[in-house]
């Protein structure tokens, strides 16, 4: 890929241009009343993006092996507006159980009072999905690994069932990314990313993108994204795009020692278990093993279980660099708690008990051994 996208411009920096504005001014009475036809590509009013929003997009379709990308202001707004432009009342739609949350709320509580047949699976399925797909089956959406649980999914299996059924798929691919899982060359319809997580890479960007390759499909996406007024800042495009320049480097390197702390945690006796595709002793290890090359810097954890759910604010508060947040992906390291309860209330859960969830970040990997280390050690001393 060239390093800059500005052939003829005769500023042509290094850094990506940002373009602001709202309002896009017509040469002719003519051009302005056909001025939809300038979608999906072109530009007919700030709402479906500046030539920044365009060139970020470009960059990432060209990373996913797409021929299209549209930007959204979030992960969740671009898992939900997919949905929107697609999914009608009467419709049948399919949502992994571990999906992100706000996706199977929107199912859960909107859709299904919208006069559409919501139907979450086990996240495990795979070829089994077939026996789930009715005559009205719209669209599955897939995550993989699954939010929080990390369920590894058969993609090429639930692809090339759909495919062959005339469904469409959506996937969340932001733990693996274009870097590690080219979705689109797996079958997936729908590539979501949250690029607040590994794209922007710095904690400072709230961003999704949808990468597709059908032309028909990009000018409904594109059209919806305009109807519901899913705008994106060119200042966060060119966050984005900053953060792309970096990206592989960081993320091979947090894969890297992602991976190391999870065989370590994985000898640790108060760990129960340590739920990362990348582990030879995970369910999912064969599939990733098979269809992915390389993991994410997101793992989850269940330790022997406490005597009362308080016992788990003895190792969080010994945590010295470790800062407590529900985000990752970014260069710093954080961790997050997600009560047995929330366990116990999914349909289908591959543990009835609580879960820390760990982003490696950049940080030194001895240093963030040794902060988990006396972490567990006070948690021990509690139970």
């Amino acid at each position: 890929m060239k390093v800059n996208d500005q052939a003829g411009n005769p500023y042509a920096s290094l850094s990506p241009s940002v373009w602001r504005g709202s309002t896009v001014v017509f040469d002719t009475f003519e051009d302005f009343v056909g001025r939809k036809n300038r979608q999906p590509d072109g530009y007919s009013y700030g709402i479906t993006g500046t030539p920044t929003a365009r060139a970020l997009e470009r960059r990432i379709a060209a990373m996913e092996g797409a021929h299209h990308c549209v930007v959204m202001p979030s992960g969740a707004s671009a898992l939900i507006t997919t949905v929107m432009a697609f999914v009608r009342g009467g419709d049948h739609l399919l949502i992994s159980e571990s999906c992100y949350g706000s996706l199977k709320t929107f199912g859960r509580l909107w859709l299904a009072k919208m006069g559409v047949e919501v139907e979450f699976y086990p996240p495990t399925i795979d070829a089994g999905i077939e026996a789930l797909i009715r005559p009205n089956t719209r669209m599955i959406c897939i995550e993989a690994p699954g939010t929080v649980t990390m369920e590894m999914q058969d993609i090429d299996a639930i692809t090339t069932i759909a495919k062959r059924r005339g469904v469409l798929t959506m996937m969340d691919n932001t733990w693996a990314s274009p870097l590690f899982f080219k979705a689109i060359d797996h079958g997936v319809d729908f590539v979501v990313q949250a690029a607040t997580k590994y794209f922007g890479g710095h904690s400072d960007v709230l961003m999704g993108t949808v990468s597709l390759n059908d032309l028909d499909n990009y000018a409904v996406l594109r059209e919806t994204q305009s109807t519901f007024g899913q705008a994106t800042s060119p200042e966060d495009c060119f966050l984005v795009e900053r953060g792309l320049q970096t990206y592989e480097l960081r993320l091979r390197e947090q894969s890297r020692k992602a991976l190391n702390v999870a065989r370590w945690l994985e000898t640790q006796p108060l760990v129960k278990q340590v739920l990362f595709p990348a582990l030879e002793s995970n369910p999912g290890h064969r599939i990733w093993r098979e269809q992915f090359q390389g993991s994410g810097s997101l793992l989850s954890v269940v330790l022997q279980t406490p005597p009362d759910e308080a016992t788990f604010g003895v190792f969080f508060n010994a945590l010295k660099h470790f800062p407590i947040g529900a985000s990752w992906g970014g260069t710093h390291s954080l961790i997050a708690y997600y009560p047995a309860s929330q366990q116990t209330s999914r349909l289908y859960s591959p543990t009835n008990q609580s879960i820390i969830r760990i982003s490696i970040g950049l940080e030194d990997e001895a240093m963030l051994i040794s902060d988990l280390a006396q972490a567990l050690d006070a948690y021990g001393k509690a139970l």
